[in-house]
């Protein structure tokens, strides 16, 4: 599994320039790339990207918290999910960790109430 230039370059971009507020990941089967799938502006918040998730498929998120100094990653794998899309989110993980350096916090969601802000709240304690 590789991670595109985009993602590597949004990340940063998000990271030190502030431009983005969270980043959407997917991985395209065909091609086996990890891509870009949306990008919210620096306005938005959480909730838009908890909205901008699929019900039934499984992405990668990374959202630049106010309340925590160092960026996060959330990987999101729905229980409506496929189990191929599962598995393939699962042993993609640490590539994408790797690839996109500065982030010291994951966690596994399987539904909305999983990755709560409380939740997240208190992982980054």
């Amino acid at each position: 599994m590789w991670v595109t230039d985009e993602c590597k370059t949004s990340f940063m971009e998000m990271k030190w320039k502030k431009v983005h507020r969270f980043i959407v990941f997917k991985i395209d089967e065909a091609s086996r790339l990890v891509t870009v799938d949306k990008v919210g502006g620096p306005g938005e918040g959480y909730d838009e990207l908890a909205a901008s998730l699929p019900p039934d498929d499984c992405r990668y998120a990374v959202f630049d918290f106010d309340f925590v100094t160092t960026d996060n990653c959330k990987k999101r794998s729905p229980s409506a999910s496929r189990i191929r899309e599962k598995m393939l989110y699962a042993t993609s993980k640490e590539g994408l960790r790797r690839a996109l350096e500065g982030i010291h916090y994951d966690m596994q969601a399987t539904d909305p109430t999983e990755m709560g802000m409380d939740v997240i709240k208190d992982r980054a304690k």
